[in-house]
């Protein structure tokens, strides 16, 4: 549970401090859609096919801020550095970084308590650097139709 409590603080402060170019409503949407959308993925990923849970299988009240305040900053952050409007190579680039940040942090949350809070069942680190970049492009394709 530290790691967890840790780590929403610090994305929090983090996304908010340094947060240049999104707007109020343009965050709501992204906390919304992350929320909205994380919730759908581990209904089916933790809930029904135990591939990974926060905690505890099944429903747990202790993954709520996991579901709810952890991965919003995150995406925050993930937009708000984008390079818009440069080149593929340097969008691919700014992906690939994302990508070794978050299987980093993924390694991390799979501490044992109390500093990670994340368990895997059937999944492993492999199938999250296949699914990480198509949920970062489903993120940036939303807010480019849907929040911009």
């Amino acid at each position: 549970m530290i790691g967890l409590i840790t780590a929403i603080i610090v994305f929090n402060i983090f996304a908010f401090k340094t947060n240049k170019r999104l707007s109020y409503i343009q965050i709501a949407h992204i906390w919304v859609f992350t929320i909205a959308f994380q919730m759908s993925v581990d209904l089916y990923i933790d809930i029904k096919y135990h591939g990974y849970w926060y905690f505890q299988k099944g429903v747990d009240w202790a993954a709520l801020p996991a579901h709810t305040v952890l991965i919003p900053p995150v995406n925050m952050m993930f937009i708000n550095w984008y390079p818009f409007g440069r080149s593929k190579w340097r969008q691919i680039r700014y992906f690939f970084y994302w990508e070794l940040c978050l299987l980093t942090y993924e390694l991390i949350a799979l501490l044992p308590d109390p500093w990670g809070y994340f368990h895997y069942g059937w999944w492993n680190l492999g199938y999250s650097a296949i699914v990480n970049p198509i949920l970062l492009y489903l993120l940036i394709t939303y807010y480019k139709k849907f929040v911009e």
